[in-house]
Protein backbone atom coordinates (compact mmCIF):
# COMPACT_ATOMS: atom_id res chain seq x y z
CA UNK A 1 0.00 0.00 0.00
CA UNK A 2 1.37 3.43 -0.96
CA UNK A 3 1.62 6.24 1.57
CA UNK A 4 -0.97 8.35 -0.26
CA UNK A 5 -3.45 5.47 -0.39
CA UNK A 6 -2.91 4.75 3.31
CA UNK A 7 -3.23 8.44 4.21
CA UNK A 8 -6.41 8.82 2.17
CA UNK A 9 -7.99 5.84 3.90
CA UNK A 10 -7.06 7.22 7.33
CA UNK A 11 -8.40 10.67 6.40
CA UNK A 12 -11.69 9.27 5.15
CA UNK A 13 -12.07 7.27 8.36
CA UNK A 14 -11.38 10.38 10.44
CA UNK A 15 -13.98 12.35 8.44
CA UNK A 16 -16.50 9.57 9.01
CA UNK A 17 -15.79 9.55 12.75
CA UNK A 18 -16.15 13.34 12.97
CA UNK A 19 -19.41 13.25 11.02
CA UNK A 20 -20.76 10.51 13.28
CA UNK A 21 -19.79 12.52 16.38
CA UNK A 22 -21.66 15.52 14.93
CA UNK A 23 -24.66 13.30 14.08
CA UNK A 24 -24.23 14.13 10.42
CA UNK A 25 -24.27 11.96 7.32
CA UNK A 26 -20.71 11.45 6.10
CA UNK A 27 -21.95 11.84 2.52
CA UNK A 28 -22.66 15.51 3.33
CA UNK A 29 -18.91 16.19 3.78
CA UNK A 30 -16.69 16.28 0.69
CA UNK A 31 -12.94 15.73 0.85
CA UNK A 32 -10.92 18.21 -1.21
CA UNK A 33 -7.32 16.99 -1.52
CA UNK A 34 -5.01 20.02 -1.51
CA UNK A 35 -2.25 19.11 -3.92
CA UNK A 36 -0.33 22.40 -4.09
CA UNK A 37 3.46 21.92 -4.37
CA UNK A 38 3.03 18.19 -5.04
CA UNK A 39 3.66 16.82 -8.56
CA UNK A 40 1.14 15.51 -11.03
CA UNK A 41 2.29 11.98 -10.21
CA UNK A 42 1.05 12.40 -6.63
CA UNK A 43 -2.34 13.60 -7.89
CA UNK A 44 -2.54 10.61 -10.21
CA UNK A 45 -1.75 8.30 -7.30
CA UNK A 46 -4.51 9.89 -5.22
CA UNK A 47 -6.93 9.50 -8.13
CA UNK A 48 -6.10 5.80 -8.36
CA UNK A 49 -7.00 5.64 -4.65
CA UNK A 50 -10.44 7.07 -5.42
CA UNK A 51 -9.95 10.83 -4.99
CA UNK A 52 -11.29 13.07 -7.78
CA UNK A 53 -11.45 16.63 -6.34
CA UNK A 54 -8.19 18.56 -5.94
CA UNK A 55 -7.42 22.04 -4.63
CA UNK A 56 -4.63 24.29 -5.90
CA UNK A 57 -3.30 27.64 -4.65
CA UNK A 58 -0.79 28.61 -7.33
CA UNK A 59 -2.14 29.16 -10.81
CA UNK A 60 0.82 28.27 -13.04
CA UNK A 61 1.59 25.14 -11.05
CA UNK A 62 -2.08 24.16 -11.25
CA UNK A 63 -2.26 24.73 -15.01
CA UNK A 64 0.78 22.51 -15.53
CA UNK A 65 -0.89 19.71 -13.54
CA UNK A 66 -4.25 20.16 -15.26
CA UNK A 67 -2.51 19.81 -18.60
CA UNK A 68 -0.55 16.75 -17.52
CA UNK A 69 -3.64 15.02 -16.15
CA UNK A 70 -6.22 15.76 -18.83
CA UNK A 71 -6.71 12.02 -19.32
CA UNK A 72 -8.31 11.81 -15.85
CA UNK A 73 -11.84 13.00 -14.92
CA UNK A 74 -10.68 15.36 -12.17
CA UNK A 75 -12.52 18.28 -10.57
CA UNK A 76 -10.19 21.23 -9.96
CA UNK A 77 -10.79 23.81 -7.23
CA UNK A 78 -8.84 27.09 -7.01
CA UNK A 79 -8.37 27.98 -3.34
CA UNK A 80 -5.62 30.64 -3.34
CA UNK A 81 -5.60 34.45 -3.51
CA UNK A 82 -6.74 35.77 -6.89
CA UNK A 83 -5.04 38.55 -8.83
CA UNK A 84 -6.98 40.34 -11.56
CA UNK A 85 -4.59 39.20 -14.29
CA UNK A 86 -5.20 35.54 -13.35
CA UNK A 87 -8.99 35.47 -13.57
CA UNK A 88 -9.27 34.38 -17.20
CA UNK A 89 -7.15 31.26 -16.74
CA UNK A 90 -9.02 30.42 -13.53
CA UNK A 91 -12.41 30.89 -15.20
CA UNK A 92 -11.38 28.67 -18.09
CA UNK A 93 -9.81 25.78 -16.16
CA UNK A 94 -11.52 25.30 -12.80
CA UNK A 95 -14.89 23.98 -11.65
CA UNK A 96 -14.80 25.76 -8.29
CA UNK A 97 -13.23 28.91 -6.84
CA UNK A 98 -13.22 29.16 -3.03
CA UNK A 99 -11.39 32.47 -2.59
CA UNK A 100 -13.56 35.27 -4.03
CA UNK A 101 -13.37 38.25 -1.68
CA UNK A 102 -14.29 41.26 -3.82
CA UNK A 103 -16.83 42.10 -6.48
CA UNK A 104 -14.28 43.05 -9.15
CA UNK A 105 -12.82 39.53 -9.12
CA UNK A 106 -16.27 37.93 -9.27
CA UNK A 107 -17.26 40.15 -12.20
CA UNK A 108 -14.12 39.20 -14.12
CA UNK A 109 -14.64 35.48 -13.45
CA UNK A 110 -18.22 35.77 -14.67
CA UNK A 111 -17.31 37.68 -17.82
CA UNK A 112 -14.44 35.32 -18.66
CA UNK A 113 -16.18 31.99 -17.97
CA UNK A 114 -16.48 30.21 -21.34
CA UNK A 115 -20.17 29.98 -22.29
CA UNK A 116 -19.90 26.31 -23.21
CA UNK A 117 -18.89 25.42 -19.64
CA UNK A 118 -21.34 25.10 -16.74
CA UNK A 119 -21.50 28.02 -14.30
CA UNK A 120 -18.39 28.40 -12.16
CA UNK A 121 -19.08 27.40 -8.55
CA UNK A 122 -17.79 30.09 -6.19
CA UNK A 123 -17.45 30.62 -2.47
CA UNK A 124 -16.79 33.92 -0.73
CA UNK A 125 -13.70 33.87 1.45
CA UNK A 126 -14.42 35.33 4.89
CA UNK A 127 -11.64 36.68 7.11
CA UNK A 128 -13.42 35.29 10.14
CA UNK A 129 -10.49 35.89 12.53
CA UNK A 130 -9.89 39.49 11.37
CA UNK A 131 -6.22 38.91 10.53
CA UNK A 132 -4.56 41.78 8.68
CA UNK A 133 -2.27 39.42 6.75
CA UNK A 134 -5.07 37.19 5.50
CA UNK A 135 -7.35 37.58 2.48
CA UNK A 136 -11.10 37.60 2.82
CA UNK A 137 -14.08 39.86 3.27
CA UNK A 138 -14.98 41.00 6.79
CA UNK A 139 -17.97 39.12 8.28
CA UNK A 140 -20.03 42.33 8.42
CA UNK A 141 -19.51 42.89 4.68
CA UNK A 142 -20.42 39.40 3.49
CA UNK A 143 -24.13 40.07 3.00
CA UNK A 144 -23.91 42.90 0.43
CA UNK A 145 -21.12 41.13 -1.49
CA UNK A 146 -23.08 37.86 -1.58
CA UNK A 147 -26.14 39.59 -3.02
CA UNK A 148 -24.04 41.18 -5.78
CA UNK A 149 -22.18 37.98 -6.67
CA UNK A 150 -25.37 35.91 -6.69
CA UNK A 151 -26.72 38.11 -9.50
CA UNK A 152 -23.77 37.54 -11.85
CA UNK A 153 -24.28 35.30 -14.88
CA UNK A 154 -21.95 32.33 -15.44
CA UNK A 155 -21.31 32.02 -11.69
CA UNK A 156 -23.13 29.93 -9.11
CA UNK A 157 -22.64 31.25 -5.59
CA UNK A 158 -22.42 28.14 -3.42
CA UNK A 159 -21.38 29.42 0.00
CA UNK A 160 -18.51 30.57 2.19
CA UNK A 161 -14.88 29.64 2.81
CA UNK A 162 -12.59 30.51 5.72
CA UNK A 163 -9.10 29.86 7.09
CA UNK A 164 -9.35 30.79 10.79
CA UNK A 165 -6.38 31.62 12.99
CA UNK A 166 -4.88 28.29 14.12
CA UNK A 167 -5.91 27.04 17.55
CA UNK A 168 -4.73 23.97 19.42
CA UNK A 169 -7.83 22.88 21.33
CA UNK A 170 -11.13 21.90 19.75
CA UNK A 171 -13.24 24.39 21.67
CA UNK A 172 -11.18 27.29 20.32
CA UNK A 173 -11.18 25.75 16.84
CA UNK A 174 -14.96 25.42 16.78
CA UNK A 175 -15.73 29.06 17.63
CA UNK A 176 -14.88 30.64 14.22
CA UNK A 177 -16.44 27.69 12.39
CA UNK A 178 -19.65 28.23 14.37
CA UNK A 179 -19.55 31.88 13.32
CA UNK A 180 -19.26 30.79 9.68
CA UNK A 181 -22.26 28.50 10.03
CA UNK A 182 -24.25 31.38 11.51
CA UNK A 183 -23.22 33.66 8.62
CA UNK A 184 -24.38 31.09 6.09
CA UNK A 185 -27.72 30.83 7.86
CA UNK A 186 -28.11 34.60 7.82
CA UNK A 187 -27.45 34.74 4.07
CA UNK A 188 -29.99 32.02 3.41
CA UNK A 189 -32.56 33.85 5.52
CA UNK A 190 -32.05 36.81 3.16
CA UNK A 191 -33.19 34.76 0.19
CA UNK A 192 -29.98 33.09 -0.96
CA UNK A 193 -29.86 29.31 -1.39
CA UNK A 194 -26.32 28.47 -0.30
CA UNK A 195 -25.23 24.93 0.51
CA UNK A 196 -21.46 25.06 1.04
CA UNK A 197 -19.14 25.74 3.97
CA UNK A 198 -15.56 25.19 2.84
CA UNK A 199 -13.63 25.07 6.10
CA UNK A 200 -11.30 22.81 8.01
CA UNK A 201 -7.80 21.63 7.14
CA UNK A 202 -5.53 18.81 8.28
CA UNK A 203 -5.19 20.13 11.85
CA UNK A 204 -8.79 21.17 12.54
CA UNK A 205 -11.20 19.46 10.17
CA UNK A 206 -13.00 17.45 12.91
CA UNK A 207 -13.97 20.73 14.61
CA UNK A 208 -15.10 22.16 11.26
CA UNK A 209 -17.27 19.12 10.56
CA UNK A 210 -18.92 19.51 13.96
CA UNK A 211 -19.88 23.07 12.94
CA UNK A 212 -21.32 22.21 9.54
CA UNK A 213 -18.41 22.05 7.07
CA UNK A 214 -19.48 20.54 3.75
CA UNK A 215 -16.00 20.65 2.15
CA UNK A 216 -12.81 20.03 4.11
CA UNK A 217 -9.53 21.02 2.43
CA UNK A 218 -6.82 18.54 3.41
CA UNK A 219 -3.28 18.44 2.09
CA UNK A 220 -0.64 17.48 4.65
CA UNK A 221 -2.58 14.53 6.07
CA UNK A 222 -2.82 13.06 2.56
CA UNK A 223 0.37 14.04 0.72
CA UNK A 224 2.72 14.66 3.63
CA UNK A 225 4.60 17.75 4.72
CA UNK A 226 5.67 20.24 2.10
Amino acid sequence: MTAILSNLQATREAIEQAAKAAQRNVTDVRLLAVSKTFPAAAVREAYLAGQTAFGENYLQEALDKIGALRDLPLEWHFIGPIQSNKTRAIAENFAWVHSVDRLKIAERLSAQRPPQLPPLNVCLQVNVSGEETKSGVAPDDVGPLAQEVARLPHLKLRGLMSIPFPASDETAQRAPFAQMQKLLGQLNSQGLALDTLSMGMSHDFPAAIREGATIVRIGTAIFGRR
